[in-house]
């Protein structure tokens, strides 16, 4: 995925980074969302049902389906090496969506682009 100005943004958004150790579960499958997260280093590995979907490295956002649907989390988290991850909460992200409609453009692009990996790996 190409950067975009979406992670400008996001990484101002986000305030300041969390580092977390690898291994570390940052959300589970099943959990109540509140934030989603913008990985300004590190990777982090996607988990559902037990497979691993994505393998997400630095200026990727994750989390965000269930703060955009309100539904529980879909998949698992976990740090693989040592990241450092911003949280974005609803609120900020509803300010950003509001205040720079662009960014939904990008969201739903980088969305797309993940919908179509899945369905090139079936």
């Amino acid at each position: 995925m190409t950067k975009r100005p979406l992670n400008f943004v996001l990484a101002k958004a986000g305030g300041g980074a969390r580092q977390y150790a690898a291994g570390t579960k940052i959300f589970c499958e099943g959990d109540v969302a509140r934030t989603m997260y913008y990985l300004r280093a590190g990777s982090v590995t996607i988990e559902a049902e037990g497979k691993v979907k994505a393998v997400l490295e630095e200026g990727n956002l994750f989390g965000e389906l269930s703060l955009i649907d309100g539904s529980p989390r879909s998949a698992t988290a976990t740090t693989k090496t040592v990241s450092q991850i911003s949280e974005i909460d609803e609120k900020t992200f509803l300010e950003l969506v509001q205040d720079a409609p662009y960014i939904s453009l990008d969201i739903m692009r980088m969305l797309a682009d993940r919908l179509r990996e899945m369905n090139r790996l079936l």
